[in-house]
């Protein structure tokens, strides 16, 4: 699970399309791709379907959950990410993260944990 500012902006692009072109990679971990910004779920859609991102993303216009994971710096979510154990612990987090080969660092991780 990772957060990120907006949709549309550079850097959030190209996290976001690192990830979609990861997500295969990802799936043979039995892992998903999550991603939660404060844009709503119309500008998600858009984002998705102009960028091509082929996985989940979240609306937290209020910053509730991204706050949750210390990660709302208002009025938007920090750039961090969760790997996420199948319990449901946090088994390694990435803070302030910049966007370039972010998604091959996770999964470099996530292959290590398993």
């Amino acid at each position: 699970m990772y957060f990120y500012p907006k949709d549309f902006t550079a850097g959030c692009t190209l996290e976001a399309k690192g990830f979609s072109e990861l997500k295969k990679d990802f799936s043979k971990y039995n892992a998903e791709i999550v991603g939660i910004s404060a844009d709503n779920q119309d500008s998600h859609e858009s984002f998705c379907s102009e960028k091509s991102i082929n996985y989940t993303l979240l609306s937290d216009p209020e910053g509730i959950i991204s706050d949750k994971y210390g990660s709302w710096i208002p009025p938007f979510s920090d750039r961090n990410t969760f790997l996420i154990s199948p319990e449901g612990e946090i088994s390694y987090r990435w803070i302030s993260v910049l966007p370039i080969n972010h998604a091959k660092e996770v999964l470099n991780v996530l292959k290590k944990k398993i």
